[in-house]
């Protein structure tokens, strides 16, 4: 397979042919009559995430977003409406499950969920970097995200206690006001460097018992396809969180007019898409949400952007002594 030539510093491949682009290339010292073998990294592709499983695309397609250096980082699938679809169904199938959980045992989840994204804290790190962070930044983002992620941890059997209410009758009722969740949230990310902005987006959602199908930032996917792996590994049951990768113009239609959508949440709307959203949106009555990121998402009030109040009248069971009681 090798060869030693008389010339030295000549490369050549593994057959003997100076040919270039090859996986592997053998370069040739005549002095030292030895061959160092040279090679490219393999370049990862990047699956969607569907029903807790990583499915390829449905459209057989991919696109390879540049790194600073403009060169490709990896082959993102780029997903379609039939993927879309898909989601919306794993979503569904998964909600009576997920919203019917007690509120603890969801907070016990996404807790071992923020465990899990501080041990692999150095991979996020490297992929912000790859998309155009310093080390500082991407350091003070995975940190972020992660202390944000175990902020709404907490919250999830609080929530409920700051935000229902008993209210005031003038008749011989006891009336309750409770909030549960919207049923299947469409979460559209924005252009950032892609991880806090994800957690800002998707933690409020699922806190609150929903579940979702998020698209991630078309152009800086590589943190968002990594965090699903650690959802994949976690206690989560598949199909609370179902994440594609792709172009923002193609998802955005088919996700905000699926009619088994209850709600849509997107990052950095432009007026084109604003209009969009509030055109297609009234075909099954879904709430659309402008989120306010930031300091903002760092409050349980971005928990009600996707919850419902649910109001209960009860009847007061008087007694022959005049006392008061279920």
């Amino acid at each position: 397979m090798s060869k030693t030539l008389s010339k030295p510093n000549v490369k050549v491949d593994l057959n003997g042919h100076s040919k270039n682009g090859l996986a592997k290339k053998a370069v040739v010292s005549a002095k030292a009559g030895t061959v160092k073998a040279e090679r490219l990294p393999v370049m990862k592709t990047y699956k969607i995430f569907i029903g807790g499983k990583f499915p390829r695309t449905e459209s057989g397609r991919y696109y390879q977003p540049k790194g600073t250096d403009g060169k490709p980082l990896a082959n993102i699938c780029r997903s379609s409406r039939k993927d879309v679809r898909d989601a919306v169904v794993a979503a569904r199938s998964a909600f009576g499950g997920w919203s019917g959980r007690s509120a603890f045992n969801r907070g016990q989840i996404l807790y071992r969920i923020g465990e899990m994204l501080e041990g692999r804290s150095v991979q996020f790190i490297h992929e912000l970097m790859l998309h155009g962070a310093t080390q500082k930044q991407a350091e003070a983002e995975v940190a972020a995200a992660i202390d944000l992620w175990i902020h709404y941890a907490g919250w999830c059997d609080k929530y409920q206690a700051v935000f229902s209410s008993v209210n005031p009758t003038n008749s011989s009722h006891f009336n309750f006001s409770v909030q549960e969740p919207t049923g299947v949230v469409g979460i559209m990310a924005g252009g950032s460097n892609g991880l806090l902005e994800l957690v800002s987006l998707l933690a409020p959602v699922i806190t609150g018992g929903n579940t979702c199908v998020v698209v991630a930032s078309e152009m800086h996917p590589l943190p968002a396809v990594t965090f699903t792996e650690v959802l994949a590994t976690s206690d989560l049951p598949g199909g609370v969180v179902n994440l594609m990768t792709g172009f923002r113009s193609e998802l955005l239609k088919p996700l905000v007019a699926h009619m088994d959508v209850n709600a849509i949440v997107v990052a950095d709307a432009s007026k084109e898409e604003r209009t969009l959203l509030e055109t297609e949106a009234t075909c099954n009555l879904k709430r659309v949400v402008h989120p306010k990121l930031g300091d903002a998402g760092q409050t349980p009030y971005a928990i009600l952007d996707t919850q419902e109040v649910k109001t209960t009248w009860h009847p007061i069971e008087r007694g022959q002594g005049g006392g008061g009681g279920y």
